[in-house]
């Protein structure tokens, strides 16, 4: 969330959960939903001068609501007029962040049906394993990301790969990944929605690598032990990387936490160098 305001996103949110999802019906209906809303990021990302008018806090906001609503109303549901005038309406320090936060409610949408624990681990389980089989297979990763091949056809191999293995929610943030990754990575898009899920479920996601898979009491007393350090609910996405020697190397956001020997050795070698 590096760069947004809070006190805008929090706003947002709170008009999000209060006018659009405390009445939000079936899953397919908040997938719909947040189908559309990433549309509008999908139009804001292409149109750079319309996205900086909106963005710019010198411009009115009953000007803002009045021009993204008069662009969506034919296009998409009067839900997503409704969000997507909120996010306009607030203030926001750049262009890119007005997009961040937009797209932000488009992953709270596809996500509302999933209020439990367990279905928000299911699917940053999902995101993440997804993710890993990404990066170990270097032909579907050049199937799904090169230029050229239309966002159909991309789809359309995620629906043969994915459809009915996975929740319907993480088919779509997959695919809004894929087709949209807005300068980032595939890798990158999957990890940041996977962040967003973690931070709506007020967790932290920790990475976990090691050489061998964990038991699930020993990744239980890990997960309560971070939870400690931390003050909040931690997420373990374990990751098994048979090279590592020894220990386990922890990522939490951008802190690292290196217990392998490889490691230690590695911090041996820095400070014998300085």
């Amino acid at each position: 969330m590096r760069g947004i305001s809070r006190t805008s996103l929090t706003e947002v949110t709170r008009r999000l959960d209060e006018n659009v999802l405390a009445s939000a019906g079936t899953a397919q209906s908040g997938v719909a939903l947040g189908g559309e809303l990433f549309q509008v990021v999908g139009l804001l990302t292409e149109e750079h001068s319309l996205r900086r008018w909106l963005a710019d806090q010198a411009n009115p906001s009953e000007a803002k609501t009045g021009l993204i609503g008069s662009l969506l109303e034919s296009k998409v549901s009067p839900s997503a007029v409704l969000v997507a005038s909120d996010v306009v309406s607030a203030k926001w320090s750049s262009a890119r962040d007005l997009v961040d936060a937009l797209e932000r409610m488009a992953v709270y949408t596809t996500i509302a049906s999933l209020r439990s624990a367990a279905a928000l681990d299911g699917l940053e389980d999902e995101l993440f394993r997804f993710e890993r089989i990404v990066a170990a297979q270097p032909r579907l990763r050049d199937a799904l990301t090169r230029d050229g091949v239309s966002p159909e056809h991309k789809l359309s191999l995620l629906e043969d790969l994915l459809s009915g293995k996975v929740d319907s929610a993480t088919l779509t943030l997959v695919g809004q990944a894929v087709t949209r990754p807005r300068g980032r990575t595939l890798e990158q898009a999957l990890d940041n929605y996977g962040r967003i899920v973690a931070e709506r479920a007020m967790r932290y996601v920790a990475v976990v690598r090691s050489a061998v898979a964990l038991s699930e009491d020993r990744q239980s007393r890990l997960g309560a032990a971070l939870s400690r350090a931390y003050g909040r609910d931690i997420h373990l996405n374990i990751e098994v990387v048979p090279e590592i020697v020894g220990g386990l190397s922890i990522q939490v956001g951008d802190e690292v936490i290196d217990g392998t020997i490889a490691g230690r050795i590695a911090e041996a070698q820095r400070r014998l160098a300085g």
